[in-house]
């Protein structure tokens, strides 16, 4: 799918379609953190099974107003005692399939949020 955004000065998610989303200008492969505020950092995951306690406690250091977690293909929830680092900070966390957080990311960073948007990327051709 390719969205057309209105112009914004915030980095924003173009498209996406299996295994890969477009972010502004580029074309990304590997899962992925990116912020309203213009962090786009690689995320060391490929799998939601690779996911540690050490990937959201990184999420909390980017100080957001909220995150968005991307959890692959289909939704899935981190298991609670993993988020204490951003509850600590009275960071908001939700959790949706990739596809879907790639959408609320652009609503939430068009209206000018602090948010961050941690992105799965699992391929449907992946076991």
């Amino acid at each position: 799918m390719k969205f057309q955004p209105d112009r914004s000065d915030v980095q924003t998610i173009t498209g996406y379609g299996s295994g890969w989303i477009g972010v502004d200008t580029d074309k990304v492969y590997e899962s992925i953190i990116i912020g309203s505020q213009g962090q786009r950092i690689a995320w060391q995951c490929s799998r939601f099974e690779d996911l540690t306690a050490a990937h959201f406690a990184q999420l909390a250091e980017l100080d957001a107003e909220v995150v968005i977690f991307g959890s692959g293909l289909r939704n899935r929830f981190p298991p609670p005692a993993w988020l204490q680092p951003l509850m600590a900070r009275r960071t908001g966390l939700e959790t949706m399939d990739t596809q879907a957080a790639c959408r609320t990311y652009n609503v939430l960073a068009v209206e000018g949020r602090n948010v961050v948007a941690a992105l799965l990327l699992e391929s449907q051709d992946r076991p």
